[in-house]
């Protein structure tokens, strides 16, 4: 049995125990320094606030930005489910708010090398996070390396930062056009969201995502969607540098109220055309599974 009909045996199991499909948003950047994990952190807050269940996976093996915000250091990563054996469960570390929290540790970049039943085995541990969280956020690394390529590719809902820096501004489009030009992605099923971080006005985030939303349409035929911005803020510079979350230590603060109403324009937007008949968390290792 190849690895494309294990994961269609999985979803078909899935579906046939009628599990509530976790709602899965990988937050991702083309460069890095723009706020994608202060980004991935806050919003979790805000949708614990909400009284969703949220979870997040730091896909960022390089740098774990989320495990220094939140100030744990995981005892346990997905290393563990893969080759000691250890379930879903027991690697998620608990943060503040009670926000569970996934490393992926170098087993992320072992997944190239699992056998047929190792993959398996992952996909189906996975799916249990669907009993887990209503919310499973991707915090992804910065750029257009195989790995954050493979994530957004299978994600439903993606979360593009971008600052209004003209390197942010092109490295993102080069994300953007990554992800298009790949033979896999199918824009009818994934939504896109563009948001403004660290920008000074209303008028200055429209910018940034007219000047995206330009280029991707006339070069690639494609569309962004706006979701909102942040704006530069004192106490989140504070809040960051003493490695605090600025929606737990100042709720009033201009830049907790921005992620609180991207929050609520997250809960509010209609899923992309076909996004519903996708299982997040299966999908999101699916690209993986091609690899083999």
């Amino acid at each position: 049995m190849d690895q494309a009909q294990q994961l269609r045996n999985i979803v078909k199991l899935h579906n046939q125990n009628n599990i509530q499909n976790a709602r899965v948003i990988t937050i991702t950047s083309g460069k890095g320094g723009v706020g994608k994990s202060n980004m991935a952190v806050n919003l979790a807050v805000q949708f614990r606030k909400r009284g969703k269940r949220v979870i997040i996976f730091d896909a960022d093996f390089g740098l774990a930005n989320v495990e220094v915000m939140f100030g744990t250091l995981p005892k346990h990563n997905l290393s563990d489910v893969i080759y000691g054996n250890m379930a879903i469960n027991e690697i998620i570390s608990e943060g503040p708010e009670g926000i569970g929290f996934i490393s992926g540790g170098s087993g992320i970049v072992g997944l190239n090398d699992l056998t047929h039943d190792q993959l398996d085995g992952l996909v189906g541990k996975l799916s249990q996070l669907n009993l887990l969280a209503d919310i499973l956020l991707i915090d992804t690394g910065a750029g257009v390396s195989e790995s954050v390529m493979d994530f957004v590719l299978a994600s439903p809902e993606v979360l593009l930062v971008s600052t209004p820096e003209p390197s942010s501004l092109t490295d993102s489009y080069s994300l953007v056009k990554t992800l298009y030009k790949n033979p896999t992605f199918h824009p009818q099923q994934t939504s896109i969201y563009l948001v403004a971080n660290k920008v000074t006005s209303e008028e200055e985030a429209s910018a940034v995502y007219e000047k995206l939303s330009s280029v991707v349409s006339r070069f690639l035929n494609g569309r962004l969607s706006y979701l909102g911005m942040v704006p530069m803020d004192a106490a989140l510079e504070k809040a960051v540098r003493s490695q605090q979350i600025i929606s737990i230590t100042s709720p009033n603060a201009h830049a907790s109220r921005a992620f609180s109403a991207l929050t609520d324009t997250l809960l509010n937007e209609s899923a992309a055309p076909n996004t519903t008949a996708r299982w997040g968390i299966t999908q999101l290792f699916n690209s993986f599974l091609r690899r083999g």
